[in-house]
């Protein structure tokens, strides 16, 4: 009992770092510009949302495949605001 309860403390202080140092993408285009691609950032923010309770309930063991489908989530956060970018040179 007591060593479930440690690895839990220890996986739950991993889970708390890396929501340190990995962040929420951001949802920072005008949506009276862009009205669709500010929709894109909020989905995929709500997604990353989540992919992180997953990973709690899960306590982190999910082989890295949560921390993979947030890098693609970042992304995917970066195309579409060089697509906002590109759409506003035109």
């Amino acid at each position: 009992m007591k060593k479930q309860f440690l690895s839990t403390i220890f996986v739950f202080g991993l889970l708390s770092a890396g929501v340190a140092i990995a962040q929420r993408p951001a949802v920072d285009i005008l949506p009276a510009r862009h009205p669709n691609l500010a929709a894109a950032l909020e989905l995929i923010a709500q997604a990353w949302d989540k992919v992180s309770a997953a990973e709690l309930a899960n306590e982190g063991d999910m082989r890295g495949h949560g921390k993979k489908a947030k890098e693609l989530l970042d992304a995917a956060n970066r195309e579409i605001k060089l697509a906002a970018e590109a759409a506003n040179r035109r």
